[in-house]
C-alpha cells in the first residue's frame, strides 16, 4: 500500500472515505489519525487504536446487539481488565512473529487444541449488505438516496453520493459500506425528524 506514512496506512484502512472524496458537504476527509507517533511501534499504535475505538465501538456493539436480541448472555474473556494488561507488557516478539499474529495465544492453544482451529485463515461474519442493496434494500435506500432529498438535507454532496449509487447498482464498484453509513445517517433523520 503507498502511503507517505504509517498513520497514512492504518487511516486508509479504517476510513469509509480513505480518498479526497467525501460526501459530507465541507469535510475533506474523515481520516482518524489516531496513530501518530513515528518514534514507537506501529504494530502496537495500531493495536492501541483499535483496541480503544473499533473494539468498543463496533466490534463489541455487535456481539452485544446481537446477543442481547435473543435473550444470551456473551462474555468475552480475553477481555478481562487483567489479562489484556499482562498483554501489552509482552515483548512484540511474543505477538508477531515469522508472520504470524497473535504467536504466543497460538502456541499456548496449540497445546489445548488441534492445528486445524488456530492455524486456519480468519473468518468475518458479515451480511450481504452489497446484493442486499442491488436486491430487496433498493427500493428504500433509493428512497433515502434520492437526489433532490440529499440536496435539500445540505448534509452531503448529492452528485457524489449518486455516482456512488450508480456504480454500486451497475457493479462497477462495490460501495456497500460507503452508501450505508449515507443510508443509516439518512434513515436517523427519518425517525428524528430532522
Amino acid at each position: 500500500m503507498e502511503a507517505p506514512s504509517d498513520a497514512d496506512v492504518y487511516d486508509t484502512l479504517v476510513s469509509v472515505f480513505p480518498d479526497s472524496a467525501h460526501p459530507v458537504v465541507g469535510v475533506a476527509s474523515d481520516r482518524r489519525s489516531v496513530v501518530r507517533d513515528a518514534d514507537r511501534d506501529f504494530t502496537r499504535d495500531m493495536m492501541l487504536a483499535d483496541q480503544t475505538t473499533y473494539l468498543p465501538d463496533d466490534i463489541l456493539v455487535k456481539v452485544d446487539r446481537a446477543s442481547m436480541a435473543k435473550s444470551l448472555e456473551v462474555r468475552a474473556p480475553l477481555l478481562d481488565h487483567r489479562l489484556a494488561e499482562w498483554a501489552w507488557t509482552l515483548p512484540s516478539r511474543f505477538i508477531q512473529r515469522d508472520g504470524s499474529s497473535k504467536w504466543v495465544l497460538r502456541r499456548l492453544l496449540g497445546e489445548l487444541v488441534p492445528p486445524r482451529v488456530t492455524d486456519r485463515p480468519k473468518m468475518g461474519f458479515a451480511v450481504p449488505l452489497g446484493a442486499w442493496l442491488r436486491g430487496s434494500l433498493r427500493p428504500w435506500a433509493e428512497a433515502l438516496l434520492d437526489d433532490r432529498r440529499l440536496r435539500a438535507g445540505g448534509y452531503f454532496d448529492a452528485a457524489l453520493i449518486r455516482r456512488m449509487w450508480a456504480e454500486h447498482l451497475s457493479g462497477v464498484g462495490n460501495n456497500h459500506n460507503r452508501l450505508w453509513t449515507v443510508l443509516m445517517f439518512e434513515a436517523w433523520r427519518d425517525a428524528w425528524g430532522r
